[in-house]
């Protein structure tokens, strides 16, 4: 199949694109695809989506307290970062971190990490994650006074306690 811009080139990459309920089918060759990207791009931008996504919190903020937030390090306000969808600096993220919990979770489905991790690190990076998810786990049968629950937690994190303390 050719490429439908250029007419030239074997299509290898397939875009649909929905444009008031109407469906259309794009086959591009690489070279016009790049292109393609290039133009979305400039019309709608990561910046741009970020800055929607915030917008779309913005009646869960209460009152102006979210605009009267600044990054006390490099002075980025939240109405800054609402409005250009970047941050300054890695202080805004626990300077908006009541904000950027919500909106990592509507963007990723989740606001933790799930990436790779080098081999060598994988081992006490996965135990000590799971060990700060069992303490969480902990706290929470303690809460709803699950007692049974809590002890066989409790004796879980002894055990990866225990076990990360030989390997080291």
């Amino acid at each position: 199949m050719l490429c439908d811009i250029c007419t030239t080139n074997q299509a290898t990459v397939h875009l649909t694109e929905i444009i008031d309920e109407q469906m259309t089918e794009l086959h591009l060759c690489e070279e016009c695809a790049k292109n393609k990207s290039m133009d979305m791009e400039q019309q709608f931008g990561l910046a741009d989506l970020l800055a929607g996504l915030t917008d779309i919190g913005k009646a869960q903020v209460e009152g102006k307290e979210a605009v009267k937030l600044k990054c006390l390090v490099c002075g980025l306000t939240y109405d800054d970062f609402r409005k250009i969808g970047r941050l300054g600096c890695s202080e805004c993220y626990t300077s908006f971190r009541k904000y950027l919990i919500p909106l990592l979770k509507r963007i990723h489905g989740s606001n933790k990490h799930y990436g790779k991790t080098p081999l060598v690190l994988t081992k006490p990076v996965r135990m000590k994650s799971d060990a700060a998810e069992l303490k969480e786990n902990l706290e929470k049968a303690i809460q709803a006074e699950e007692f049974e629950e809590a002890a066989r937690i409790r004796d879980a994190l002894k055990a990866l306690e225990k076990k990360a303390s030989e390997n080291k």
